[in-house]
């Protein structure tokens, strides 16, 4: 189960590095927010637990763009339409600290930690 597991957190990740710009962001910082935020709001939304537009601007942005992800996911992988909570929660959690892990802390971009750019 932990195979199949890491093969779709791996989908997932493969359509976020092909499609998403948000993950480009020039800061460490920035990359770090967004990367909490957006998939925080993509598992929120799957798992069924926002049925409201956030009031915050900042939110909204990171809210959009986790909808965004959720319906291209549910088009291009059904089988994340078929998993129970804790799935969704175990999913989200590793695709977080895999994308923080290649956009942030792994990264050989040095311009990510310049304290003049």
């Amino acid at each position: 189960m932990e195979q199949v597991m890491n093969q779709r957190m791996e989908q997932l990740l493969d359509h976020i590095m092909k499609k998403c710009l948000w993950q480009f962001h020039s800061r460490a910082w920035d990359r770090e927010r967004q990367n909490r935020e957006i998939i925080g709001w993509a598992g929120r939304v799957l798992l069924g637990e926002c049925d409201a537009t956030p009031p915050d601007p900042l939110d909204r942005c990171h809210w959009v763009d986790g909808v965004a992800l959720v319906r291209a996911w549910r088009e291009r992988f059904p089988w994340i339409n078929t998993l129970a909570v804790d799935e969704i929660r175990a999913l989200m959690e590793s695709l977080h600290a895999r994308l923080d892990f290649l956009t942030r802390t792994g990264s050989l971009n040095a311009e990510l930690t310049d304290p003049h750019y």
